[in-house]
């Protein structure tokens, strides 16, 4: 882990080891995944980004666990999960989920599924020239 990554959690470092067991999970099934620590996030990224990882409040207050992240994602399709906190059609055939974490739990099969096929349909867009 990079130190700018562990600067992002400065004022929540309670969070820190629910990103730390994402990051370990995600790299052992998204080959050359990087990171990209922004102002706000941190990007997931591969051949293009694919999702990120954030302290969005995608939930209300009262329904947040005391520390949690929320994960970001797009797929060519939205999905029906009770999981999803929400999403929306960022761009035709581009659905954004959001997925809020609260427990190293629910780093599970499913989500890193959808994180492995978003970094496949991220891939299959052309990258914007920077």
């Amino acid at each position: 882990m990079t130190l700018e990554e562990r600067l992002f959690f400065d004022a929540r470092p309670e969070a820190l080891p629910l990103y730390e067991a994402l990051r370990e999970a995600l790299s052992a099934r998204v080959p050359e995944l990087a990171i990209e620590p922004r102002r706000t996030q941190l990007s997931l990224r591969r051949v293009c980004v694919f999702g990120a990882v954030s302290f969005a409040p995608v939930r209300r207050a009262a329904e947040r666990p005391p520390a949690f992240l929320t994960v970001t994602f797009g797929l060519p399709a939205p999905l029906a999960s009770p999981r999803i906190d929400a999403v929306s059609e960022a761009a035709p055939g581009r659905w954004t989920h959001h997925v809020t974490l609260g427990t190293a739990e629910e780093i599970d099969e499913e989500l890193l599924t959808w994180l492995e096929q978003a970094a496949v349909f991220a891939s299959l867009r052309r990258p914007r020239k920077r």
